[in-house]
């Protein structure tokens, strides 16, 4: 096996979750057997306890790991289902030392930081490649070099690097500004972020210069000799308007050649076909569709970030460009929401989330979407706020509600799951949910069995709370349609209306599973009927 260490400098959010899904898509192009490890230094065993403003999307994999988003990035670029050996935290390797020394494995020798938890990562990252099957494994390391908290994921790295030198290679990613009081694009950031590399014994193969626009000649050739590399090793990664353009900006300057080479590796396969032909597609794309997106983890202070919901923003996009459509999302914030807000929106979507905040304007976005024909996608939260919706204004239960939002309400449409509340009692939060695949039986005839083209799917879940049983009864007797169930029939998986454009909302997470060259059925359906 080899292996290949991604590292970021200077900030956060450069796109090394990208570069790492770019780089395996180029490797697998080539013939590659390959699989993408995220490492992240906080303290947290998963990421299913942390707020989405904190650290964004919580992604969910097949076999229920609550993890870090980038997960998702390498999902949808090389188009397989990762799992929980591709996810590697602080919190997860000082469970498992302690574990061990309480257990007597270390045979009463004394642990201590070094070795033992460079030694457990590496023992894990050799561990997802056997599993996974894996010629080659990339290694992501969250946040910058020089964070405290990550010396030890590139200490794993230095060991690696001294046992097997011909197996190890560095990619760093570092960050060239132009400051619009210069006009001239600076590369001391890089400079400085790759000394704080070496200092911590790393020499990296490869620099990835993420810039607003490509990096010049001079620069590659100041950054080449400032930080010990080869000219051709120095690679420009540009500001671009989709994050599938990237692969072949790489590949248009041999980065897959070149870490094939570094490797040893021979590849004679290059198929990029099917990717370069969906990337050719969003270029055509003139006719413009508004989504909006009604959440309440977008806004932090003065900003607008999407990454609390970057799958959903994704799936939408891969619908919408494989139906020739340019997607424009237009957030809505659920806590201001008003009537107002969706006067030139051509179709919505109500996203998971936890808690309190915002509800009412969830609801009352539901409710104009049904009573005005306009096309709407729920997901998980998004399906119980619908049938809250309909409870109180169809169905007459005026104060109808979650337990989860008012558990004094006289109509619990939605409750806890009885081995949900077990957990509860005790405080038990952390990978205590409904999490990861499970089946679903779809009716025939309705709307979720014609875009499946299937009667039975599986899809990753996320919750804690479903549609009451007692209340199953009357929500269908007035019109709600149960077109998914679980195989007892005793879960609600999905809902939808007759007599409207679209109304579907699913308990799952379908954003889970789209893929830029293979969009997700439910997100299809929400733009055909959007763009009508």
């Amino acid at each position: 096996m080899k292996y290949i260490f991604v590292s970021g400098g200077v900030i956060s959010g450069l796109g090394k979750g990208v570069t790492t899904a770019s780089v395996a898509l180029l490797l697998k192009s080539r013939g590659i057997k390959v699989t993408a490890i995220k490492c992240d230094a906080y303290m947290n065993v998963d990421a299913g306890t942390i707020r989405p403003q904190e650290h964004g999307e919580v992604f969910v994999t097949d076999d229920g790991i609550e993890c870090d988003q980038d997960i998702g990035h390498y999902e949808r670029f090389i188009n397989e289902n990762l799992n929980r050996t591709n996810y590697v935290t602080n919190g997860q390797i000082y469970q498992e030392i302690i574990r061990r020394e309480r257990s007597f494995e270390y045979n009463g020798e004394d642990v201590e930081i070094v070795p033992h938890v460079p030694e457990e990562m590496i023992r894990r990252f050799k561990y997802a490649g056997r599993s996974n099957k894996a010629d080659v494994v990339i290694i992501e390391v969250g946040g910058t070099v020089g964070e405290y908290q990550n010396v030890l994921f590139i200490e794993a790295n230095r060991i690696m690097k001294y046992r097997d030198k011909e197996d190890v290679i560095h990619i760093h990613v570092g960050y060239l500004p132009t400051p619009t009081f210069l006009g001239e694009m600076k590369s001391k950031p890089v400079q400085t972020s790759v000394r704080v590399l070496s200092s911590s014994g790393i020499q990296p193969d490869f620099i990835i210069g993420r810039a607003e626009k490509p990096i010049d000649e001079p620069r590659k050739e100041r950054i080449a000799w400032l930080c010990n590399i080869d000219k051709e090793d120095v690679i420009s990664n540009p500001d671009v308007d989709s994050i599938y353009k990237i692969p072949i900006i790489f590949k248009e300057q041999k980065l897959d050649e070149k870490i094939l080479r570094k490797l040893g590796i021979k590849a004679k396969k290059d198929d990029l076909k099917d990717w370069k032909k969906s990337v050719e597609r969003i270029q055509k794309n003139n006719k413009v569709i508004k989504i909006g997106i009604v959440g309440k983890y977008a806004t932090i202070g003065d900003y607008t970030l999407g990454d609390a919901y970057i799958s959903v923003v994704e799936s939408i996009k891969h619908a919408a460009w494989i139906n020739n459509i340019k997607p424009e999302i237009k957030w809505i914030d659920a806590e201001k929401f008003t009537e107002g807000d969706l006067k030139e929106i051509d179709g919505i979507v109500i996203p998971g989330g936890f808690g309190k905040r915002g509800i009412e304007g969830k609801i009352k976005a539901i409710k104009y979407a049904r009573e005005h024909g306009l096309p709407f996608l729920g997901l998980c939260l998004g399906l119980q706020m619908a049938v809250v919706e309909f409870a109180r204004n169809i169905c007459g239960l005026k104060d109808a509600n979650s337990t989860e939002i008012n558990p004094k309400t006289n109509y619990p449409v939605i409750d806890i799951m009885p081995e949900q509340k077990k957990f509860l009692e005790k405080s038990n939060y952390g990978a205590t949910m409904r999490l990861g695949k499970y089946p679903c039986k779809l009716s025939l005839g309705t709307k979720a069995s014609k875009l499946y083209e299937t009667n039975e799917i599986n899809e990753r879940h996320r919750h804690r709370y479903e549609v009451n049983p007692k209340y199953h009864q009357i929500l269908q007797k007035n019109g709600l349609i149960f077109s998914g169930l679980s195989p007892n029939k005793k879960l609600v998986e999905i809902i939808e209306l007759k007599n409207h454009p679209f109304f579907v909302a699913t308990q799952f997470h379908p954003e889970f599973k789209s893929r830029f060259t293979d969009p997700h059925p439910l997100f299809m359906g929400l733009i055909q009927a959007s763009n009508k």
